[in-house]
């Protein structure tokens, strides 16, 4: 979407006329490292072309407005940052951007007027893909732009995940708003989410591309079992810590795990917690891997990656891996998992060029033979964090 026609987008919306803020966040996937990031351990995610824009205009009262073009049928919708700021389900998405309101509030920048606000994105809704984190950190970007607030990227995602967080009630870590703040073109992050210390790295892929496959299996975080997931791991941790001093699990490597395993009392927090040791020290090789030029490698492990959350984690389900197995089978497929928090979303692929594609027919084929239902693939790029159009 061009930036004139977000503009008359919102002007056909709320009418012409003012000062109008426009901004672009993005969406992201992660190669690597998923459900890590709460355990203290690193992640590899990018930020995407695809993404969420917004056009806002102050208003002159207290009335704040949100339209999406993604949901035209639930139209305009109002709150109040007067009398309307706390989370209230009827009010569906409103409920994102209204969180970075309440949030920005909570640490001294409080709106002094309403605002009308229009939203359209491309990225597959409930796809793994980071649509509630784009649209926190998009609306951060946008109070800045209205009420001159200089916060930096890196405190707005921050303010994104405390308002995912305690607004909005989904337990995540800091991966999705972080990449979307931070992203760089053509550029993978490692992140330390432990101590947010990071570096950029070139994903030079010649001869191959990206691809994204979305299952078309909606699930909301906040509904699904992730919070359940997150508690069991701080459980596990509680237990190794009755001898180990650690302050996470992203600190042991597999043969500490190994040796400490029995002061886990449950089999399945033992498989919960080997997860998030054993992707963490995968996501680590994997950059050195990538680092190397051995994307070969690269794959692999994110093949192992899968089966880890598939086995062990248990957030896969048959459509995830009916995408990752299918996509194995592809001679010209470099690597695939499932990506994001699982439990529907999206798989991502590497795939050499001249097999992208049979990849997208094949996978496509089986995925709706076994499933009943089609899936969506996306051939995407990597591209900058949330900025100003």
């Amino acid at each position: 979407m061009t930036k004139e026609e977000l503009l008359r987008e919102f002007e056909k919306t709320y009418g012409a006329g003012g000062e109008i803020a426009t901004v672009f966040s993005p969406g992201r996937v992660n190669l690597i490292g998923e459900h890590t990031d709460y355990n203290g351990g690193h992640v590899f995610p990018c930020a995407l072309t695809i993404g969420t824009y917004f056009a806002a205009r102050k208003r002159t009262d207290t009335k704040v407005h949100f339209y999406s073009g993604n949901f035209p049928r639930q139209g305009v919708v109002e709150r109040d940052i007067a009398a309307d700021l706390e989370f209230n389900r009827r009010k569906g998405f409103s409920n994102y951007p209204m969180g970075m309101v309440w949030t920005y509030g909570k640490h001294g920048m409080k709106a002094d007027c309403g605002f009308d606000v229009y939203i359209w994105g491309n990225i597959p809704n409930s796809s793994g893909l980071s649509s509630s984190a784009s649209i926190e950190l998009g609306m951060g970007k946008i109070l800045n732009e209205l009420f001159r607030f200089d916060v930096p990227n890196l405190q707005i995602a921050l303010y994104g995940q405390y308002s995912e967080n305690n607004y909005n009630g989904v337990n995540c870590g800091i991966m999705d708003q972080f990449a979307i703040a931070m992203g760089k073109k053509d550029c993978a992050m490692f992140l330390d989410t432990a101590t947010l210390q990071y570096e950029y790295a070139p994903i030079e892929l010649q001869g191959m591309k990206i691809v994204i496959s979305c299952t078309n299996k909606k699930r909301g975080l906040a509904d699904s079992k992730y919070n359940e997931r997150r508690a069991e791991c701080e459980e596990a941790l509680s237990e190794l810590q009755a001898k180990l001093p650690i302050k996470a699990l992203g600190e042991l490597t597999e043969e500490e795990f190994e040796a400490n395993k029995d002061l886990i009392k449950d089999p399945v927090r033992i498989r919960r917690a080997r997860h998030a040791v054993c992707e963490n020290r995968r996501t680590i090789a994997a950059v050195e891997l990538l680092k190397a030029g051995d994307i070969a490698g690269f794959g692999k492990l994110m093949n192992a990656s899968h089966i880890s959350l598939r086995d062990d984690y248990e957030v896969t389900g048959i459509e995830l891996d009916t995408l990752a197995e299918e996509s194995w089978k592809i001679e010209g497929c470099i690597g695939a998992r499932m990506t994001g928090a699982g439990f529907g979303g999206c798989a991502v692929a590497i795939v050499k060029d001249e097999a992208v594609e049979q990849y997208i027919e094949t996978v496509g084929r089986k995925y709706k033979e076994k499933i009943g239902y089609a899936a969506d693939f996306y051939v995407v790029e990597i591209g900058d964090g949330t900025y100003v159009i």
